[in-house]
């Protein structure tokens, strides 16, 4: 519980700085939301890939569930979609769930392949 706990405090100050970082999008689309998102995929995957097996569940469960799970955010994702389309822009809201599902199942398989030829 300590490792998530404490992997939760850093993945979340992680993806604040990098939103903070990366801004605003003129365009509308949430970017920075989406570059995290899509970046935790392919970490997720690279991780599993290569440590899956290697140390204890506690330390997986630091990493996996709190790291990542800190660092990634599905409400932030959720939210903005359905503001995206309150604020009648439902062709970027439909192109950020598309974009989001589609390059972030992309990463998470090519982090896990990836990772797994490292072993």
């Amino acid at each position: 519980m300590v490792l998530v706990a404490v992997g939760g405090g850093v993945g979340s100050a992680l993806r604040y700085g990098l939103t903070r970082r990366i801004g605003v999008d003129a365009t509308g689309f949430p970017t920075a939301t989406f570059a995290v998102n899509v970046l935790g995929s392919l970490v997720l995957g690279l991780l599993i890939g290569m440590l899956a097996t290697r140390f204890s569940s506690d330390v997986r469960a630091g990493l996996f569930v709190g790291l990542l799970g800190g660092f990634t955010t599905y409400s932030t994702f959720a939210f903005e979609t359905v503001a995206l389309t309150r604020e009648g822009t439902p062709g970027i809201a439909l192109a950020y769930v598309v974009a989001s599902i589609v390059v972030g199942l992309g990463l998470a398989w090519v982090g896990l392949v990836v990772g797994e030829s490292l072993v």
